[in-house]
């Protein structure tokens, strides 16, 4: 994401002296298996939606320690010689698991899993949470929102919100979320996502009147344009516009006031003046409350910003990567779990299937230890990555947006209220609930 040769330093401190410890006890090189969860949703959430698998798959192809980094680390004593001697060598051998793109998750699902030599997995910890916590925050509000919105399109016009970079990646997570657009242009260039904009209120008060910027707009860019007709009076401003565009006038844009009262007031005006077929899209702080406010409203689309960047409430996933097996003196495979006071964790690797009723619809999150759980017509929710160091799992965008699409759909139909609630569908650890009936086909 960043415009760096290398992601290697994109990392805590403490990743590498706990590799330089490693090396050090002879246990560096113990077989691992790691796991990324979820310990809960936020609040009131009924369900997460997993995003950054591609821009993960991206980073840690890049994830090697050059000359650059390496004096880096030895001028600021960061590690000691043995340690910088294997970071030269560094690339990841191991193999990664994970659920697919655009899919859903829930408290105790196992986004990912890393087994490799301790070294080679723990590196990777802050890597891996730094993008999939901001960009399943962001995948998780978009989801919200776009379900919210019923099928109008909604605009993802944040880049002014947040860093230059999280303002891409917020872009692309929203879009495998059904967010039709962006406003970003790095974000269309570097993974094909559709952009669009037109004016703000600053090309307005530019003019020395509204209708010489609704005329200077409407002959560089078209009458499909959108102008925006509440720098001033809105319903003046809706006059000028047709009378300047003419009856095909692609859309107007309202920022400000009152939007279900504005909305209702504009779309009588525009069909009183003939422009039956003129759009209306808002904008002004939305979030997924304030869309679902407006679905009775004569709207055509939202553009949203700050509240989509910043995950809507809750800015992280809440994502955790802890290590749950490792090998013994003997090589035997043990699980290990953390039992610290409300942040324990489950031991042992990870196989996770969803129960579909007969009728398609989802019933349950089975989370098998050490085996595979449930019948086999559930579906398996994870696939190969990264195998033995080669990266296999990189895929469009455009396949997330679709498996999003069609795992929303799976749901039972409450998923998508936004009263809170409770996970949508109960995670079950089958060693837990031994009785293989507990979500049998009815």
């Amino acid at each position: 994401m960043l415009p760096l040769v290398s992601t290697a330093l994109l990392t805590d401190h403490y990743e590498l002296t706990m590799a330089r410890s490693a090396l050090h006890a002879g246990t560096a090189s113990r077989r691992s298996i790691f796991e990324m969860f979820g310990r809960r949703l936020p609040e009131g959430r009924r369900y997460g939606v997993v995003a950054g698998t591609g821009r993960f798959l991206e980073a840690l192809a890049d994830f090697t320690f050059g000359p650059e980094e390496i004096d880096h680390l030895a001028q600021h004593r960061v590690v000691d010689d043995a340690t910088l001697d294997y970071l030269r060598e560094y690339r990841f051998g191991g193999s990664i698991w994970g659920y697919a793109e655009g899919d859903v998750y829930f408290p105790g699902s196992p986004l990912l899993i890393v087994e490799g030599t301790f070294i080679e997995s723990v590196i990777l910890e802050t890597l891996a949470l730094s993008i999939f916590n901001h960009d399943c925050a962001v995948a998780s509000a978009a989801s919200r929102m776009t379900s919210a919105a019923g099928g109008r399109p909604c605009i993802e016009m944040g880049s002014r919100r947040t860093h230059e970079w999280s303002a891409v990646a917020s872009a692309r997570a929203a879009y495998l979320a059904g967010f039709a657009t962006t406003s970003n242009l790095e974000a269309g260039r570097r993974y094909g996502i559709p952009t669009a904009g037109t004016s703000a209120h600053s090309f307005t008060l530019l003019h020395d009147s509204e209708e010489d910027a609704f005329r200077a707009q409407v002959e560089s860019l078209g009458r499909e344009t959108t102008l925006l007709v509440d720098t001033y009076d809105v319903a003046d401003a809706v006059e000028r516009a047709v009378t300047i565009a003419g009856t095909n006038l692609g859309a107007v844009r309202l920022d400000s006031g009152d939007l279900v009262a504005q909305a209702h007031e504009v779309r009588a005006q525009l069909d009183a003046l003939g422009a039956t077929s003129t759009r209306i899209v808002v904008t002004s702080d939305l979030d997924e409350y304030a869309i679902a406010a407006l679905a009775a409203a004569p709207v055509d689309g939202y553009g949203v910003g700050t509240s989509l960047v910043t995950g809507s409430g809750a800015p992280t996933a809440g994502l955790v990567y802890k290590l749950v097996s490792r090998a013994d003196d003997s090589g035997t495979l043990i699980d290990v779990a953390k039992a610290s006071k409300d942040k324990a964790s489950i031991g042992g690797r990870k196989y996770a299937r969803r129960a579909i009723d007969e009728n398609g619809i989802a019933r349950g999150e089975l989370i098998g230890i050490g085996e595979v759980p449930g019948a086999a017509e559930d579906l398996d929710l994870l696939v190969p990555l990264v195998q033995d160091g080669a990266i296999v799992g990189i895929e469009p965008v455009d396949a997330a947006r679709d498996r999003h699409r069609e795992r929303l759909a799976q749901l039972p139909r409450r998923a998508t209220r936004l009263s809170k609630g409770e996970p949508v569908i109960p995670t079950v650890f089958v060693d837990e609930h031994p009785d293989p009936t507990l979500f049998a086909r009815r």
